[in-house]
């Protein structure tokens, strides 16, 4: 039977608490490596603040900008058309200003451009004599390239402007040319008034009446010249 000595003993228990610690020694580290995924997923999360997403986000917000610009250009684009008018209208109300029309005077209705106000004396020697006749002015957002709308608003007994005020007159239709101006327009109102135009009547019974029977015509108009524009 074979005996064990106390140093052998001693030697085995100093090797197993050895071995012991050193396995305490190892699990810190085993522990310590398991938080891998969580490491991982903050990588992940900063990966999305890399430069190279950033420059997709600019890239992205740069595009958007310029079809902003695109739009904004698009949407201006009638605007510059409207603003060529006004220019037009103002250029001419300033020559209205400075040398008016004789018998006739014009001028925007408020803050607006495109309505103005116009007043018309009766010619001389004509049936509508004494009269002062008002009118309004309305020009089209491509004017002058389109003639401005006149209507009467004083009630007036001729041939060539009906009960609505609308005025018969073929500068104002297919004879419209953008030289033409306000003052020539007016002008061209007031030369109405003195030689109506029966041949092209917007009321055929009062271009009839003025063709047969003149002295009766003449009577009615200036009757209705001093209750209405007097």
């Amino acid at each position: 039977m074979k005996f064990i000595n106390e140093d052998t003993v001693a030697e085995w228990h100093l090797c197993n608490m050895a071995s012991e610690a050193e396995q305490q020694r190892l699990d810190p580290v085993i522990s310590t490596d398991q938080p891998t995924t969580s490491v991982s997923s903050e990588t992940s999360t900063n990966q999305s603040d890399s430069p190279t997403s950033s420059m997709n986000n600019d890239e992205s917000n740069d595009a958007g900008n310029r079809g902003i610009k695109r739009k904004a250009k698009s949407q201006n684009r009638t605007p510059r058309k409207m603003s060529n008018a006004i220019k037009r209208i103002q250029r001419e109300l300033a020559e209205l200003t400075v040398d008016p029309p004789p018998n006739c005077s014009a001028a925007p209705k408020g803050d607006n451009l495109y309505e103005w106000v116009a007043t018309i004396l009766g010619p001389q020697g004509s049936v509508y004599e004494g009269g002062v006749f008002f009118l309004e002015i309305s020009f089209p957002s491509d004017y002058p390239f389109k003639p401005p709308k006149v209507t009467f608003k004083t009630r007036i007994y001729h041939c060539n402007i009906n009960s609505q005020g609308v005025v018969c007159l073929d500068i104002l239709k297919d004879k419209w040319s953008p030289a033409f101006t306000v003052s020539k327009v007016l002008l061209s109102v007031i030369a109405l008034l003195s030689d109506c135009n029966p041949a092209d009547p917007l009321v055929g019974s009062i271009a009839q009446q003025f063709l047969t029977d003149r002295k009766e015509h003449d009577n009615f108009a200036k009757d209705w010249t001093k209750r209405f524009a007097t």
